[in-house]
Order: structure tokens, then sequence, then C-alpha cells
């Protein structure tokens, strides 16, 4: 899922990571193996956010899914693996 900088804000608020910008030099291979997203990098390594259902009508929210994790102790490796949910759902507010 692509987000807005509305959209990656709200959801830094709820996740503790950080976004890699557009022009980030890895995103454009990031995009090739894992499709067009907003990648987030945090502890346990490369994340994605993935539209789920809300239950409430009008509200978008998204599960944090893990696609890589750190091979190294500086965190400067990743190593991917099949998408793994992490259990962390985060509200992006009204759909309008």
């Amino acid at each position: 899922m692509k987000l807005n900088s509305a959209q990656i804000e709200r959801a830094l608020s709820q996740f503790d990571a950080q976004a890699l910008p557009d022009n980030h030099p890895a995103v454009p291979q990031l995009n090739s193996l894992f499709g067009d997203h907003t990648f987030f990098l945090d502890n346990s390594g490369l994340n994605v956010l993935e539209p789920t259902e809300a239950p409430e009508v009008g509200t978008q929210i998204g599960k944090i899914v893990n696609l890589a994790d750190w091979s190294d102790d500086n965190l400067t490796k990743l190593t991917p693996h099949e998408p793994e949910p992490t259990g962390v759902v985060v509200s992006l507010g009204s759909k309008h």
C-alpha cells in the first residue's frame, strides 16, 4: 500500500519505525521485489502496511507486515522472507 505523507505520519504515530522516502536509492529495487509500497524500517527489519477491513465504515486501517529481517548486528543488511504479519494494526483515519 502506497501512503501519502499524512497517512505515513499517522502510521508512524502508532508504529515505531522509519519510513523510507520515495527518493531513497533502495526504493526502486524494493518496488521490483515487493510491489509499490511505502516501506518502513524498524528494529525487526523491512515492513509494509497492507490494507485490511475496518470495523467502522469509513475508517481506513492496515496491518503491518514484515518482509525482511536484519541479517547483521549493524542493521545494514536485510534477508527477505515470506510476508509475516506482525500483529500491529494502525488506523489511517477516514477514507474521505
